[in-house]
């Protein structure tokens, strides 16, 4: 389970590491955008901008970073630790546990940040500890499998105060997403995954919209922009075949589409992307 990145992370399944020991296999490989990674920051300053400057004080700071998200957080080298899972060490037929997770870790965005407290910290502390004592032996997926998913459910609690109530348009959002994963290459209209969901497109949008506080299309939008994003800087392909695995009739239609979700056009974002990575030595991209 824990083979070491040099081996490829194409069949690593689960991946623990000491920031300040985070190999560029790892970091460049890019088998990589499969994993969700939990980046624990311990007393560091917070990586990103905070409005309020009474948090820019050092403590522990725990990044998710769903899969294929375009991150540019330079943590490596940084004083923690680094869990990086398939979605395959999770239990499929848990929907509402996905569904927090998939909440905790912002699907629908480039990452999200927990603050944690002492207590916090020491409990997960505590459950941290003993996953990495089983992850040297290399012998027991269930143990490892459960221990993940107890310190999954702690950090859902840690952020619960921000989920609604457990209701039955829950397993509908989750529905939604699995069905985006595999169809927005080629599928955009929000009536298909009604259908396929047996709502109404009105009504499916109502529950996105209360749930994710998004329409379905602008989800479907962010997923491709976000697929889009990952090719330019991770892939070796035009932006002329980006346009097309996309979906899209032609690079001028694309480029429209892509500048007026982001505000740039894709050969700016590259522009800048190769800037950023050049410019942050060890840099998590």
């Amino acid at each position: 389970m824990n083979s070491e990145p040099t081996l490829g992370l194409e069949k690593v399944m689960l991946y623990i590491r000491n920031l300040n020991n985070c190999p560029p296999s790892y970091l460049n490989d890019p088998d990589r955008k499969d994993f969700f990674e939990i980046v624990w920051l311990k007393n560091e300053d917070p990586l990103h901008g905070i409005i309020d400057p009474s948090y820019r004080i050092k403590g522990d700071w725990i990044y998710l970073i769903p899969p294929y998200r375009v991150h540019q957080l330079n943590k490596a080298g940084k004083n923690g630790e680094l869990i990086s899972f398939k979605r395959s060490m999770l239990e499929e037929e848990d929907k509402e546990f996905l569904l927090d997770l998939f909440r905790i870790f912002n699907v629908q965005g480039e990452f999200s940040c927990l603050r944690l407290d002492e207590d916090a910290a020491k409990e997960l502390g505590d459950i941290y500890k003993i996953m990495e004592a089983e992850y040297t032996k290399d012998n027991n997926f269930l143990m490892m499998k459960a221990l993940l998913k107890v310190l999954l459910l702690k950090l859902i609690s840690v952020k619960e105060h921000e989920f609604t109530d457990h209701d039955i348009y829950q397993k509908r959002v989750y529905g939604f997403l699995m069905l985006l994963e595999s169809n927005f290459h080629s599928i955009t209209n929000i009536d298909f995954y009604a259908g396929k969901l047996g709502i109404s497109s009105k009504r499916l949008n109502q529950i996105l919209k209360e749930k994710l506080d998004k329409t379905g299309t602008q989800i479907i939008h962010d997923r491709i922009i976000l697929e889009a994003k990952r090719k330019i800087i991770h892939s070796e392909v035009t932006i002329k075949e980006i346009a097309y695995d996309l979906g899209f009739s032609d690079r001028p239609y694309f480029s429209r589409f892509f500048k007026k979700q982001t505000g740039q056009t894709p050969e700016e974002f590259q522009k800048a992307a190769r800037a950023h990575i050049e410019s942050s030595f060890n840099t998590l991209v």
